[in-house]
């Protein structure tokens, strides 16, 4: 039994609120027999963070590297709270691409990741990011179709440039096997991009980056983005990728339903500066920050969502409760997984993180286990 803590649910926060588990799960009411206390007085009891955007961690790549190296990246995120992870890749040549959707998709079969997200090679070669140019292609749908297959089951989610040629029909194919179709890396007008929301896209792939800003007489994508109902927008919360008023203007528009935070996390989140590789570009790593080596572009980033949500608390100055949907509850509900987590409710996975007073990350708990066991002096 956790006490004392300020529990956030669905409803809103409870202060001196109580949280049973019971074996892997939350558990509705006192336990039976003897429970063993834990007093969190002082302290946030907030769900486990799912995070639908990670490409690696712990000095680890998901697109590359062995079974290991990813496990080892999934748990280096763990410690920050992410207890439910999609496994992202980056753009490289088709056939490899399918092998490691082989190999991730085996992790997901064993439940260490939620699924796999492909963000290229189908993208705008003018709004390429950290992707290789030469290995870009137009969203064929028989492409796409290859790596769905490769995946078994287990795509989450790709990211499209829909503009490009097949890319509603692309759209199409993955709402039909239900995987997301998400606008990311896109050079496509606000018409344009009404046009694949209305064919079945429905996730902006971190809303403002790598694509075209507003313009008075060009709103382009973002705007097109925000203001429908049916998106879901990812924001990167880490003070480099975004202003601060641009999160607010996104929530401000999109609501807190509709807002997801990610890390669009490389090699280097939670493992410290240096040289590493996206894909098979090189990056160096100063201050945190990842850029290209050639040509200087942002490639991903080291955030961990411990410090997403931590920074929209305390510097954005957003409701916790919303902090908490756009970490958790509004992710989970978009890969389809809200009946097991995103909120701490009875009969759920018992995934929670345990925040001090400043909203510092002190512990947490996967499937009923700490990963972090509160140190609470």
């Amino acid at each position: 039994m956790l006490t004392g803590a300020t529990v956030v649910l669905p409803t809103g926060p409870v202060p001196n609120g109580t949280l049973t588990i019971d074996g892997t799960r939350i558990s509705a009411g006192a336990p039976q027999g003897t429970a063993r206390l834990i007093d969190l007085t002082g302290h946030h009891v907030v769900p486990g963070f799912v995070d639908i955007h990670n490409h690696g961690g712990g000095g680890a790549s998901f697109t590359s590297g062995t079974v290991e190296d990813v496990l080892k990246g999934i748990h280096t995120h763990r410690l920050h709270g992410t207890t439910t992870l999609v496994a992202s890749t980056v753009t490289d040549d088709m056939d490899l691409l399918a092998q490691r959707a082989g190999l991730l998709s085996e992790l997901a079969e064993q439940g260490d990741v939620a699924g796999i997200h492909f963000e290229g090679p189908f993208i705008s070669p003018c709004r390429k990011g950290a992707h290789s140019e030469k290995l870009l292609h137009d969203p064929d749908p028989a492409e796409v179709r290859k790596l769905i297959d490769a995946a078994r089951g287990k795509a989450k989610m790709v990211t499209l440039a829909t503009e490009l040629p097949g890319g509603l029909d692309s759209v199409r194919l993955l709402a039909e096997h239900g995987v997301i179709a998400a606008i990311g890396h896109t050079d496509a007008t606000y018409e344009q991009t009404v046009e694949a929301i209305d064919a079945g896209a429905t996730v902006a792939t971190h809303l403002f980056n790598a694509m075209p800003q507003i313009g008075h007489r060009s709103p382009g994508p973002i705007t097109a983005l925000l203001e429908d109902d049916r998106i879901t927008v990812e924001l990167i919360n880490d003070g480099t990728h975004l202003h601060p008023a641009a999160l607010q203007l996104a929530f401000h528009h999109a609501g807190a339903a509709r807002v997801a935070f990610i890390t669009d996390a490389m090699d280097a989140a939670g493992f410290g500066d240096g040289r590493y590789l996206l894909g098979p570009l090189e990056v160096e790593v100063t201050g945190g920050v990842a850029r290209l080596v050639e040509g200087g572009s942002i490639a991903g980033s080291t955030l961990t969502l411990d410090r997403a949500f931590q920074r929209a608390v305390t510097v954005d100055r957003l409701p916790v409760e919303d902090v908490v949907a756009a970490v958790s509850a509004n992710p989970a509900k978009l890969l389809g997984m809200y009946d097991r987590v995103g909120s701490l409710e009875p009969g759920k996975d018992a995934d929670l993180v345990v925040l001090d007073h400043q909203f510092a990350l002190k512990g947490v708990m996967r499937r009923g286990e700490w990963v972090v066991d509160p140190q609470l002096g």
